[in-house]
């Protein structure tokens, strides 16, 4: 069945059951009501105003005799079931020692019927049996019986044949479920290439985003733009740089969620420089499930602290870069050890960390790194 799309309101909703389909199943629940319920005295009530198309369209199919009112209560605002009933109203025959045949189009909590069930038995009627075209087995949660169900059906919102989103959508003749609740997991492969300052994270990461299309994103390059553009986030950012700190988070959280939007729809990030905390993890797995992502993996660079010492002295020198002094550099590698590290403890947890020697010439630790990546993931 190809799948129709629509727009209601602010929402976008896809075919999830034809009319056809629909009336199939009412034809089924109306021959075990016509077979169960011979020779009773039966008299069906639709609660309004989402069961009016599936009452009609039942009754229709009923060929014993019987009654049909409709009662009118209220529940339901935007996609939420507030579970507020109110009083119900419409309720003019006499139903004492009848079969009530309650005729719902929808069903999840069970708190609404509940509440029915309450109010209907103060009028004594013999049974009441309740009908209704869609079922939330999930979501329910109480303990009586549901007699007919038409359709069992997921915790997904869902508008059409008399169903509706804030008033709209009752006329179509099918019914559609929302598409925000459907999405599948984006297949972006994120990487966080993860060392001490003077590892080696850039060198590897620019190589792995030429190979793979991926996006580079690396806190470092981009607050010094931000620096050497003398903006406000470069000012407050410049002043922990070259002291050795790291960034305050809120600074950093800003600019990634903004690279993120900014790059919807890629191959995947590779992150080096970030996370620097677990705070900052913890703040990046929110903001990929914002995005309907996740972390891959994790990949440390494993380097002594002579070897680091002497990359970033020779770096400071190429550079001119004011954090690659001396003193800048032991101060940064304790930073490392003392806190950043103690992310890698995070992503353990999940079983995302791997490490590899990061020691040796650039091709080298590629292709140690690329053996790993695809061991642990697809890329």
């Amino acid at each position: 069945m190809k799948k129709e799309t629509i727009n209601i309101l602010d929402k976008k909703f896809e075919t999830y059951l034809t009319i056809e389909e629909i009336h199939k199943s009412i034809q089924k629940i109306a021959d075990k009501i016509n077979t169960e319920l011979k020779g009773e005295d039966v008299i069906f009530m639709g609660i309004l105003n989402g069961a009016f198309m599936f009452a009609s369209d039942l009754f229709q199919r009923i060929n014993i005799p019987a009654q049909i009112t409709f009662l009118k209560l209220a529940s339901y605002e935007g996609t939420v079931s507030t579970g507020n009933v109110k009083r119900l109203i419409g309720i003019n025959e006499d139903i004492k020692n009848k079969t009530v045949v309650v005729l719902e189009d929808i069903i999840d909590t069970g708190i609404t019927m509940e509440s029915i069930i309450k109010q209907l038995s103060g009028y004594e009627p013999k049974a009441i049996k309740i009908a209704t075209l869609l079922f939330k087995p999930n979501s329910f949660q109480k303990d009586y019986p549901i007699d007919y169900i038409g359709f069992d059906i997921p915790d997904d919102f869902i508008v059409g044949y008399g169903l509706d989103y804030d008033g709209f959508g009752r006329n179509y003749s099918d019914i559609y479920s929302i598409i925000e609740n459907k999405e599948e997991p984006n297949k972006m492969t994120n990487i966080i290439i993860f060392g001490p300052p003077g590892s080696g994270k850039s060198t590897q990461a620019k190589i792995l985003i030429k190979k793979h299309n991926m996006v580079h994103l690396s806190t470092g390059d981009i607050l010094r733009t931000e620096i050497s553009a003398n903006t406000i986030l470069g000012q407050e950012a410049g002043s922990f740089m070259n002291h050795g700190n790291l960034v305050p988070d809120e600074i950093v959280i800003k600019m990634i969620e903004k690279k993120l939007e900014n790059n919807k729809g890629c191959n995947g990030f590779i992150f080096d420089g970030f996370p620097r905390t677990a705070a900052q993890a913890k703040a990046l797995d929110e903001l990929f499930e914002k995005y309907n992502t996740e972390t891959s993996v994790m990949i440390g660079l494993d380097v002594n602290n002579n070897t680091l010492k002497e990359r970033l002295l020779a770096r400071g020198k190429v550079e001119g870069r004011p954090d690659d002094t001396a003193e800048i550099i032991e101060t940064r590698i304790k930073v490392f050890s003392k806190q950043t590290a103690k992310v890698a403890e995070y992503y353990k947890e999940q079983n995302k960390f791997t490490q590899i020697n990061g020691v040796g010439t650039i091709d080298e630790v590629f292709e140690r790194l690329e053996k790993e990546l695809n061991r642990v993931t697809t890329v």
